[in-house]
């Protein structure tokens, strides 16, 4: 059996470069694939154990079936006693192949079916999970190295600088290990697909094999000579898998035995080499983002051929980004960042500037850069001129100081974010079991946040003083709407919150569950804005008008309204269900439909409960002369013969003289 030839070389799991990284797309591409595939042969598999299985089911009642010949006791049956004996011994051996169906049925389920499952579920899952793990520990180690990056070195906090340290070292080792795992199981993988591969048919064929042996005593040596190598293939392949999954073992524990120090930036014990005439690794570039604006890009840098050159991540080779022929380098200090050094082409036209994690990266990088911009690389001993030109080195190292300053953007401010409105919920009432709320208003019903008032009926209300007026022409009743309203006329201020149509209005819980609804959906879409009104409330109709231009904007008999109640806890809110009848559909009467309104206002919502249950009381009395004269005897009256309700508010000057507006215009 042919060897694997491309595995991840664990080795490279803590330098994680992107010809690393290159490799190992290359084996998730793989992955992807083998786990589509994967589903498509199994969903094949289980096909074919379905097919098996339901054969099973079918000559178990075909085998029944025969029997109940015997048992039908047919009325012209005479003779069948042949048939019956002869239909119980097709049973007989139904159910005999019924046996062998099942047995097959089981045997692919154990053998074929399994297996698949098990190496979806189990190695291809673990993959899943691991590459979830890696992913997770990169972002991590790239976010820790981006805090530790941005170390001051003007004003250095040690104890800042070891937390990040830690920190760096801690996300470093865990990618560390996530990468060794994931490599470990990736490389494993290629073994294990092969051997899920064919032992699922392997077994299929076992058991074919075993049904036609036990069904027809017939056996192919050939088949079984072919099922002998494969079988022998496999375990060939399972003996490679666990000879490179113990080398793995040792090689994982090696690595993983280092010293804290290697995970650790800035703590390298080996001295500096200022001979390399190549070099590779990651730095932070700064690019400029705007006009005095800059942003850092940590990329992998590298050196060839006198170029220096950068690939990014998931790229499949680098790009050159400057010739370092005859270039110079220095050390310099940019935006308070440690190791920073520029290069600068021989024009001067193109420079850049770089951040090395370490003080040995940071002086190897500017050493070999001095080499390549000599092009020692060309000479015939490069390390020999390399070391002569260590003194050059050892100079380029000493910081010097740059005018470049970054100018850093005003931070985005935190917009504030306004609060959701807080509401309670209403008990049930006492009587009976509280009803779901999808009884009370049905799921999605549209809430109106603002009243609209049409244009045509703004300027009919103008030409006829705030009154509606009939088309058809008023009728004595109509005309005696004013006396009518002389007995009762209370003005309250109030600020619309919503209405919403309801199912029912004779359930007060239906007011509670709107004024739930209301509220939610304001908090939810953030709209804040109420409209200011004046609700009145006189002995025959509500009014909703118009605090500015005293205009009626909505008018509802008393009659129409079946329900009103204040909120149990909030006892600013309150509101009202109005019964209108719709003849769309021709009948008669008209099919009711209700609407809630909701207020908030200024004074107790009970108040306005009150005055309008007095309303309805003086509606109820006009009906009965005596019941009203008695009605009026109880009640407080003001010296115009009103119903005196509330008594004047201090401070409610300027509302009580708009009341008298809004009574005079009524």
């Amino acid at each position: 059996m042919p060897a694997v030839h491309h595995k991840l070389l664990l080795e490279d799991a803590l330098q994680d470069s992107p010809q690393t990284r290159s490799l190992l797309s290359v084996f998730e591409e793989d992955v992807g694939m083998l786990t589509d595939y994967t589903n498509q042969l199994l969903q094949s598999m289980q096909r074919v154990f379905g097919a098996q299985s339901e054969m099973g089911l079918a000559t178990e009642q075909l085998s029944k079936q025969l029997l109940e010949y015997e048992k039908k006791n047919f009325a012209l049956g005479k003779g069948d006693e042949e048939v019956i004996t002869t239909l119980q011994n097709f049973a007989k051996t139904v159910g005999e192949l019924n046996a062998l169906h099942s047995e097959l049925a089981n045997q692919m389920a154990d053998s074929m079916v399994f297996p698949l499952i098990q190496f979806r579920e189990k190695d291809l899952t673990e993959i899943s999970t691991l590459k979830e793990i890696f992913a997770i520990g990169t972002d991590e180690h790239e976010a820790a190295m981006v805090k530790y990056s941005r170390l001051p070195k003007k004003k250095e906090n040690e104890k800042l600088k070891a937390d990040l340290v830690k920190e760096v070292a801690y996300t470093r080792r865990k990618q560390h290990q996530a990468s060794l795992q994931y490599y470990c199981a990736l490389n494993a993988l290629q073994y294990r697909k092969r051997v899920a591969m064919l032992e699922p048919m392997l077994g299929y064929t076992h058991a074919q094999i075993s049904f036609f042996k036990k069904g027809f005593e017939l056996v192919s040596k050939k088949m079984d000579s072919f099922l002998a190598s494969v079988s022998n293939m496999t375990q060939s392949i399972q003996a490679q898998l666990d000879s490179e999954a113990e080398a793995m073992r040792v090689s994982h524990r090696e690595l993983l035995s280092v010293e804290d120090t290697v995970y650790m930036p800035d703590k390298d014990t080996e001295p500096v080499n200022r001979t390399l005439i190549q070099k590779a690794g990651y730095l932070n570039i700064r690019n400029k983002t705007g006009l005095v604006t800059t942003a850092w890009d940590r990329l992998y840098f590298f050196t060839q051929g006198g170029n220096l050159m950068c690939q990014p991540r998931g790229a499949v080779a680098g790009g050159m980004v400057l010739d370092l022929d005859n270039s110079s380098v220095m050390a310099v200090d940019c935006e308070d960042r440690r190791y920073c050094f520029q290069i600068t082409s021989p024009s001067g036209k193109t420079s850049m500037i770089l951040q090395a994690e370490s003080k040995k990266e940071y002086e190897e990088w500017i050493c070999t850069v001095n080499n390549i911009s000599r092009q020692i690389y060309l000479t015939d001993n490069p390390e020999a001129v390399a070391i002569r030109l260590n003194q050059t080195a050892i100079q380029a190292v000493t910081p010097i100081t740059s005018f470049e300053k970054r100018q850093d953007g005003s931070p985005n401010p935190d917009r504030a974010k306004p609060g959701g409105v807080h509401t309670t919920s209403s008990g049930s009432q006492k009587t009976g079991v509280a009803p779901e709320p999808e009884d009370l208003i049905a799921p999605g019903t549209p809430i109106q946040f603002d009243i609209m008032l049409p244009a045509s009926e703004f300027q009919d209300q103008n030409r006829t003083g705030g009154r509606r007026t009939n088309p058809f022409g008023e009728t004595e009743d109509d005309c005696s709407t004013e006396t009518d309203d002389s007995l009762l006329q209370q003005v309250f201020a109030v600020r619309f919150l919503g209405s919403m149509a309801v199912r029912c209005g004779d359930n007060q819980e239906v007011i509670y569950e709107a004024m739930r609804q209301v509220l939610a959906a304001r908090a939810i879409h953030n709209i804040f804005r109420t409209t200011e009104a004046h609700l009145m409330v006189t002995s025959s109709s509500l009014r909703l008008i118009d605090p500015q231009t005293q205009v009626t904007r909505l008018s509802f008999q008393l009659g129409e309204v079946c329900q009103f109640a204040a909120h149990q806890e909030n006892g600013r809110l309150m509101g009202f269900v109005v019964e209108a009848r719709d003849w769309s559909n021709g009948d008669e009467e008209g099919e009711p439909s209700f609407s809630a309104f909701v207020f908030e206002s200024n004074t107790e919502g009970e108040k306005i409960c009150y005055t309008i249950n007095l309303a309805k009381e003086i509606t109820e009395a006009k009906k009965d002369p005596e019941a009203l004269a008695q009605l009026m005897k109880n009640m407080p009256l003001t010296n115009d013969g009103k119903f005196l309700l509330l008594e004047p508010e201090t401070g409610d000057t300027t509302e009580g003289a708009g009341q008298e507006d809004l009574e005079s215009e009524a």
